[in-house]
């Protein structure tokens, strides 16, 4: 049976569910990985499930997993650009599955996670990916994010990030990776963003579904590799919009990337920037929250991190 591009859409009732890929990317978390590791094992999938864990600028290490999966489980090395991209991109061009998701090594699926989505991107040839929502726990306060409509689309990613498409729910055609310019954006400086414009590259091609229901547990916390790094923040999001030109007619959306470019400047102590960019921020929407925080933070009164704990105390993020 096939449709849409020719492309052979498995018959589900017949249980001809297709194989999945995924792609774990680490550095130096040993005990969250095991339990991310193990969270994709438990799935409960008719297909088959390989995990490849890419480590990035870490040693390769033994996973504590039960010793019968472990012939489902492969470790390698990021044979690419340093960081989460190129970590990914490994774990890509090494896979076998005719289908590829992704999963952070601080993050858990829920065991029907997989499942949920592989139905959707089945029944939608058109769609160019496939996300979840997700449960979002910071400092023992939980929040749940799902997706404001079934299927996201180009013009609604330059509005808004939409935080709850998070990487670590991503699933997509291997072929579509390889073929159809899908692999991750390794020029963006320190990997920043590499998620959100996959995401926008994606949209482009197809709609990216969602499954309205939180099926992974996303942690946040201060131990993320970019905390802190408000240098690299910055150039990124500058990237991101020199990338896409389109933001220019989205004055909701690149007033958020101009504000988030502010924010980063103010918490790096460049407060004369910090102040140019907010400024362009709020010509665009005056109302622009991120725009306002940093003109507070580039003062000096108030420490960017508080702001920070507080937004993501609400589960919000700057």
């Amino acid at each position: 049976m096939t449709a849409g591009k020719g492309r052979p859409v498995p018959d589900l009732q017949s249980r001809q569910w297709p194989g999945v890929s995924v792609v774990v990317p680490t550095r130096d978390r040993p005990k969250a990985l095991a339990h991310a590791v193990r969270s994709i094992l438990e799935q409960r999938y008719e297909g088959d499930i390989d995990v490849l864990v890419v480590f990035d600028q870490s040693e390769i290490r033994e996973i504590e997993v039960d010793q019968r999966t472990v012939g489902r489980v492969r470790t390698m090395a990021n044979a690419r650009a340093p960081g989460l991209a190129g970590a990914r991109n490994t774990g890509i061009l090494a896979a076998d599955g005719e289908l590829v998701a992704f999963c952070d090594d601080d993050d858990e699926w829920f065991p029907d996670k997989l499942r949920s989505q592989v139905k959707r991107l089945v029944e939608r040839p058109d769609a160019s990916a496939a996300t979840t929502g997700i449960v979002v726990d910071f400092q023992g306060h939980t929040f749940e994010r799902v997706a404001p409509a079934d299927a996201v689309t180009f013009d609604m990613l330059l509005r808004s990030r939409h935080m709850e498409l998070h990487p670590s729910t991503f699933l997509a055609r291997r072929r579509d990776l390889i073929e159809d310019d899908g692999l991750l954006d390794e020029a963006i400086p320190g990997s920043y963003g590499e998620d959100y414009e996959w995401l926008l590259r994606r949209a482009r091609r197809g709609p990216v579904l969602a499954v309205r229901r939180p099926l992974a547990r996303v942690h946040w916390h201060r131990s993320s590799w970019f905390n802190g790094r408000w240098d690299v923040i910055a150039e990124a999001l500058s990237y991101l919009l020199e990338r896409y030109p389109e933001f220019s007619t989205e004055r909701r959306g690149i007033a958020r990337v101009r504000g988030q470019v502010a924010f980063a400047h103010a918490a790096a102590r460049h407060p004369e920037a910090a102040r140019r960019w907010a400024w362009n921020a709020l010509s665009a929407n005056p109302l622009e929250r991120r725009a306002i925080a940093a003109l507070v933070v580039s003062t000096g009164l108030i420490p960017a991190q508080g702001i920070v704990d507080l937004a993501n105390r609400f589960g919000r993020g700057i």
